[in-house]
């Protein structure tokens, strides 16, 4: 660890003591949120802290208990298509598994999902910031999560944040759902992962929680990323029409089934989706001295693509203050930046307003896309050294 980040988790160490209790911004609460908000309309309505995924816990556990996960990893490594069969030689447990959650739920609309990919299109500046980089500061202050990633993945942030990356640039491609497309594949991967996860964290004398990656945690983090952003596109007055905005929920809510989520706890509305997140984050989020560390990685790899050797730093702090607020900035550990905070604060919303007001020209939207896409694969390419690199399900927690 560099002596910067021994700093950095000092400071966070202090600021989590002034805080109170393990960076909870307030007390535990009782579940409220009917599940008749949910895209089922019923459910048993009970607290998703205690709920996780008891189809694919106790599967993966037995992967690894018998050894069989390198195995599954090796044959596995080159099944990336939607429609791709399953690869021969899987065990017949985990072949059951994944061909069941492999299926979109009864619910799932094409035509839906079709106007979702075309509205990533033409919003894909705004969304890859808001899920990247908001949707990143936002994860570090959730103690949970940050402890997660430092626990199994912190070693090589960089290789987190490109698996963790695979999975929202799926689901924001034009073919994200279709034959062609990975969303289907990256989601039961990231499924997988998310059991080995809650076996293997439990085995840790460094884990101070119960089982991780519960419901709840699974929902907090969705919410920091549609919910998050549609909120920060409306404050910003981007034209969404209703069509648009119910697409967008709706290729989230495809994907939060096909991870695990019960339909029960998946929000049929935006209204729905606004009051569960105002019930689940407040109670997971907050400061620790790993969110702090992990900030200063993600910013430091931001900065690094942008702006390499130059004023990308500050900038890139005083873009994820203006993004997520003072209180989780402070949270994180950001620093202040007198010349840039203002100046982003004011520059933004003019930007906004110039770039809509292209948006209806002719091809303006095409060539938005290719923007935005050469900087998706972009940073994918940074952030992975150009290697190959691929969602597998680990081994092992981070070592000390």
């Amino acid at each position: 660890m560099s002596e910067l980040s021994r700093r950095k988790m000092l400071l966070a160490g202090g600021a989590l003591g002034a805080a109170g209790a393990l960076g909870m911004a307030s007390p535990a609460q009782a579940w409220t949120w009917p599940p008749a908000g949910s895209v089922a309309g019923a459910g048993a309505g009970l607290d998703p802290r205690w709920v996780w995924d008891d189809e694919a816990d106790p599967l993966v556990a037995s992967l690894l208990d018998r050894g069989a996960v390198p195995e599954v990893n090796r044959l596995l490594w080159d099944w990336n298509r939607n429609d791709q069969p399953l690869p021969d030689g899987l065990p017949a447990d985990l072949r059951d598994f994944m061909e069941k959650a492999r299926q979109l739920p009864p619910w799932a609309e094409r035509g839906k999902l079709d106007t979702a990919a075309a509205f990533n299109k033409s919003r894909g500046l705004y969304l890859n910031l808001l899920n990247g980089v908001g949707g990143g500061m936002l994860s570090t202050a959730i103690p949970k999560e940050a402890r997660a990633v430092y626990s199994k993945g912190g070693a090589d942030m960089e290789d987190r944040v490109a698996k963790t990356s695979i999975l929202g640039f799926a689901v924001g491609s034009l073919n994200a759902y279709r034959p062609e497309g990975t969303c289907v594949v990256e989601a039961v991967k990231t499924r997988l992962v998310h059991a080995a996860v809650r076996h293997l964290l439990r085995q840790s004398p460094h884990w101070p929680y119960d089982i991780p990656i519960s419901q709840e945690d699974m929902l907090v983090t969705w919410h920091t990323l549609p919910t998050f952003a549609m909120r920060k596109m409306l404050e910003w007055k981007v034209p969404i029409t209703p069509a648009d905005s119910a697409a967008y929920l709706h290729v989230w809510q495809v994907t939060a089934h096909m991870l695990g989520i019960k339909d029960e706890y998946i929000p049929a509305t935006w209204e729905a989706a606004e009051a569960q997140s105002d019930q689940v984050l407040p109670r997971n989020m907050g400061p620790t001295p790993e969110g702090v560390i992990l900030t200063d990685i993600l910013l430091d790899q931001l900065a690094e693509q942008t702006s390499p050797g130059g004023v990308g730093r500050p900038l890139c702090n005083a873009l994820a203050r203006y993004l997520v607020g003072d209180q989780v900035a402070d949270w994180d550990g950001i620093g202040r930046e007198p010349i840039w905070d203002p100046l982003v604060a004011s520059a933004w919303p003019k930007l906004v307003r110039f770039r809509e007001g292209l948006i209806p020209l002719p091809l303006v939207p095409q060539v938005a896309w290719v923007i935005d896409e050469a900087a998706r694969r972009y940073i994918m390419f940074f952030l992975t050294k150009g290697k190959e690199t691929k969602i597998v399900i680990p081994e092992t927690n981070r070592p000390g």
